[in-house]
This record gives structure tokens, sequence and C-alpha cells, in this order.
């Protein structure tokens, strides 16, 4: 009678156990749900737990204490993101009228007698005034372009007409340099629904990039998946430079007058469309990729 007695005991054990154990996965799982749905979406809603179990419900005021901070340090970065891009924005327009006189000053004092020494002074002051022109112009796109949410005007658009009109707008400064570009696209239409204005923005920068850097030669090509591929000889570059193309104010020697900024523009509108872009360096080669996935 003994042994039964034990063996209904510790069965009653064990079956409270597994009960003990299920309750506790389930707080488990849906600490893991509301913790993956907290982090995605802008709420103030803490974990919420049904069980009493004292080791989840203490698991859950740990990670609320967490994501009350995180939210916190968020709201932070958004606020002094959102400051910083007016603050560019506002000192990019405050710069281009003092600008725009100077160099309109610079070409009067062009205009006039000059000795040898003052011509040269004169030049290098207006090759720093352009500088810095296209400095200013290109944090203005980029503050403009970083602050794109949904400003977007998409709607569908034919990459291989976009492809060759960004050639064709930079040819004359291909064939000036040496450069006659190979352009490949295929027979079909590939369409996708992108910003118009936004993707020629992308393209002229990826193609200024690669003239600026071409030893030579270019290769555009368009693949019925909606990828642009671009390659050329890039002999002052390397493996490590091309990794940092895209960082915002990164210039490398051979591209120096630069503002570091046009591809960092680049990646931030190809994103924000839903593509992707990237570059590579290959036996001496640059390439250079954006692609807009999906069909239309």
């Amino acid at each position: 009678m003994l042994p039964w007695l034990l063996c209904g005991e510790l069965a009653a054990i064990v079956l409270v156990l597994c009960v003990r154990l299920r309750l506790l996965q389930k707080a488990l799982d849906d600490i893991a749900a509301q913790l993956g749905e907290r982090l995605n979406s802008d709420t103030n809603n803490p974990i919420f737990l049904p069980t009493r179990d004292p080791h989840a419900r203490k698991l859950a005021a740990e990670l609320n204490t967490h994501l009350k901070e995180l939210r916190r340090l968020r709201q932070r970065y958004e606020n002094g993101d959102r400051a910083l891009k007016e603050a560019v924005t506002n000192v990019s327009h405050d710069l281009r009228t003092p600008l725009t006189a100077m160099c309109g000053y610079l070409e009067l004092l062009d205009k006039g007698d000059k000795t040898p020494e003052q011509a040269r002074y004169l030049a290098l002051i207006s090759n720093r005034a352009e500088a810095m022109g296209r400095l200013t112009g290109e944090l203005l796109r980029y503050s403009v372009a970083a602050g794109l949410e949904d400003g977007l005007d998409q709607a569908p658009v034919e990459l291989n007409g976009a492809v060759e009109e960004a050639v064709a707008a930079l040819y004359g400064a291909l064939i000036r340099k040496g450069i006659v570009p190979s352009v490949s696209l295929p027979e079909e239409r590939v369409v996708r629904v992108l910003d118009r204005a936004a993707l020629s923005r992308v393209l002229d920068n990826l193609l200024a990039n690669a003239l600026k850097y071409s030893g030579g030669d270019l290769d555009v090509a368009l693949s019925p998946n909606g990828a642009i591929t671009l390659s050329n000889a890039a002999p002052g570059l390397d493996e490590v430079q091309v990794g940092r193309l895209f960082d915002r104010f990164y210039t490398v020697e051979a591209g120096r007058g630069s503002t570091g900024l046009g591809l960092s523009i680049a990646r931030t509108l190809t994103e924000r469309m839903g593509g992707t872009i990237a570059a590579r360096y290959e036996a001496g080669r640059l390439w250079t990729e954006v692609r807009f996935p999906g069909t239309y």
C-alpha cells in the first residue's frame, strides 16, 4: 500500500511541476513577444504578465526599467538628430548669401588690373570660395535627404530610361576626361516604384564618383532584377578607402576637392526608397551597385 501512495504523491508532484514549468514557458514566450513589440514600436506601455511567478515578474520588471531608459535615450537622440539637421539646414542657407556676394566681388576683382602675385592670391581665394560653396550646397542637399521620411513622391519609374538619362547628362564631362562609357541595358523594361528626383540624384552622385576615381574607363549595366552596377579602373583607391566611401565627409587623396557627402546622400536616398547600395574593390577596379528589389 505504501509504495502506491509514494507513487501517487510523486506523480502529483511531477504533474504540479509540469504545470508550473508550462506556465513559466508561457510567461517567457509572452515576455519575448512583448519585448519585440516594444522595441519595434514607439510606445510607453510596459511589459505585462498575468502570471504570479516571482521570477518571471522580476524579469519583466527589470526589462521594463531598461525599456524606459531606452525610450529616454531614443527620444534624446531623435531630438538631437532633428536639431542637428535643422542647424545644418539653417547654416547652409545662411552661408549661401554671403558666399554668393563674395564670389561676385571676386569676379569683379578678377576683371581689374592686378600684379601676378595678386592674381595668384585671387585664384587661391576663388578656389577656396568655390569649394566652400560646393560644401554648403552638399550640406543642404544632405540635410534635405536625411530629413525625408514619408516625403518621397514615389511612382512607377523605368530604370532603363533613368540610367540612359543620367549617363547622357554626364557624357560631356566623361569625354573631356577621356572616358567613353559602356552602357549595357536589358531589352525588357525594368520598372520600380521610386521617387524620380531622388533616383536621379543617386545616379548622378554614383556617376560623379566614378568620374572622380576612374582610371580611364566606365562600365554601366542594368540587370533585369533591378540592380544598377558601375565599374571602373581605380588605381588611386584601395579596399580600406572603398570601404569608407559612403561615410559622411570622408574623402581620399584622389578625390581632393570633394565634400565627402555625395555617396552618403546616395545611400540615404536609396535606403529611403527601399533599396540597397554597396561598393567593393577587386583587382584594381571599383564596383558600385545600387539595387531596387521587387517587381512592378
